[in-house]
């Protein structure tokens, strides 16, 4: 399929927006888009894969990080994007307008729709000046989605406790959540005012009304929820395009470096018997405190399971002898039954791994759909940001899950956690047979004719009209 239609994609500068929203475009070009990726030059060397895979279709267009006063220089690395930044980064990126009408007015075939993250939501009205079509992605699920619209829409207040349940009784089975658990985006929102808070509230609400909605998730898994949105926005422009995930066989580095060479520990789970690995990950972001760091080594000692367990080490921000410590001694205690990895891990190779029988996972949408499409069960403890939603998808309704613990300040209770992952490793059938129907619902959504495949062909059909 080849269009010649040209579109500006524009990546949130965190790793968890950032990988999605480049696997869509690999998907895209593959389709015969022209695509622009705006980038910063700090963040232009994750485009290599993408840019050597598709040198004749896809181009950058390189900007400097704008200044702001909220913003330290260099937090723009996809890496390390500081706790509590997202609203003076989504302020700050805003400067990109000028840059982009500019390169837009002078460009001989400028593109005819922005696709952007839905963090970057003031390109709705960029779009609306420029003339052209504006696309959110949505690195996060339907679900999420769904409470954002219903957030934004209906602004409920801050109430004098945080545990005070705020009930969505628009959106499908009718959720409810703590105060606490709703995105720091909204809540930052809500507990501050002023002229960056106002900003913050257009620009979220610029995704409502967006030419057209693109979410990184499927119909098999979500259709409640899609076709919620559906009758919400009053058309058929919600694509569901999803498991998006990576173009090669997973080994190539995504997230940084790593203490371990992926031969080594592919060896190392050849050795194991199939499904009798806990893979234990908490995401590119979180960093565990040095209790949780216990309580966890003592919960995975107690088990008696096999486990891989990636680690995340104190970085800016964290006062390194209060965090992302592995207890003494640990590694020597469980050698040979235990991996463990400082630093980045092959996670969709380790996922794949017919070793591997569960996953103890912060509920960060991209691990879900990883998790699923490779047909392991989890162990859910959600942090924030939509964890917590996502947990509720997957343990209420989906039923591909156990909740394990919750909260980003909580310690875990080691017995607790040793019985649940042991329960979890042995022969929970029911979870076992609904995460491989999910699976495989997950791989032929991707397969020539199922729904994701379709959903971005007519993504680019919609394109293709927009072009004439």
């Amino acid at each position: 399929m080849t269009t010649g239609a040209h579109i500006l994609v524009f990546p949130y500068p965190a790793q968890g927006h950032m990988i999605p929203l480049l696997d869509l475009t690999h998907q895209l070009a593959l389709r015969g888009l022209t695509i622009t990726i705006l980038i910063t030059p700090k963040n232009l060397p994750i485009l290599t894969p993408l840019l050597s895979t598709h040198p004749n279709s896809i181009t950058t267009l390189v900007l400097p990080f704008p200044s702001h006063p909220s913003i330290p220089t260099g937090v723009e690395n996809t890496k390390d994007l500081p706790n509590g930044s997202f609203n003076a980064m989504m302020h700050a990126m805003s400067e990109f307008s000028n840059p982009i009408i500019h390169w837009f007015q002078s460009h001989s075939s400028p593109p005819i729709v922005i696709l952007s993250d839905t963090f970057l939501g003031f390109t709705n009205q960029l779009a609306s000046q420029l003339g052209i079509k504006h696309l959110v992605f949505s690195p996060s699920g339907t679900l999420n989605f769904s409470i954002y619209n219903s957030l934004w829409s209906d602004f409920p207040k801050y109430p004098n406790d945080t545990s005070t349940l705020i009930e969505f009784p628009n959106v499908p089975n009718s959720p409810k959540f703590p105060w606490f658990q709703l995105g720091p985006v909204y809540r930052k929102y809500m507990e501050e005012e002023g002229p960056n808070s106002e900003f913050i509230k257009n620009s979220m609400r610029g995704n409502l009304s967006s030419w057209g909605i693109v979410i990184n998730t499927f119909t098999e898994l979500e259709s409640l929820y899609l076709n919620h949105l559906k009758k919400e926005f009053g058309h058929e422009r919600v694509f569901a395009v999803g498991p998006l995930l990576p173009p090669n066989d997973g080994t190539k580095e995504r997230g940084g470096s790593s203490s371990i060479v992926v031969n080594d520990l592919l060896s190392w789970l050849d050795t194991c018997p199939d499904k009798s690995v806990v893979y234990v990950c908490f995401g590119s972001q979180v960093v565990l405190r040095n209790q949780q760091m216990e309580e966890l080594a003592r919960g995975l000692e107690k088990s008696g399971v096999r486990f891989i367990w990636c680690t995340k080490q104190a970085t800016k921000g964290h006062v390194e002898e209060d965090y992302g410590m592995i207890p003494a001694g640990f590694e020597d205690r469980v050698a040979g039954r235990g991996f463990v990895i400082k630093g980045w891990a092959p996670q969709v190779v380790i996922l794949n791994h017919r070793a591997v029988g569960s996953f103890l996972t912060h509920c960060g949408w991209n691990s879900v759909l990883e998790s699923l499409n490779a047909g392991v069960p989890m162990l859910m403890w959600p942090m924030g940001a939509d964890q917590y939603f996502n947990a509720n998808l997957i343990v209420d309704h989906m039923s591909v899950g156990v909740k394990v613990c919750e909260g980003a300040l909580t310690v875990p209770n080691a017995d607790e956690l040793a019985r649940k992952m042991a329960e979890l490793i042995g022969e929970d059938k029911l979870l076992s047979q609904r995460a491989k129907e999910l699976s495989q619902a997950a791989v032929n959504a991707v397969k020539e004719g199922g729904s994701s495949f379709r959903d971005l062909n007519a993504l680019v059909r919609e394109l293709c009209v927009l072009n004439k």
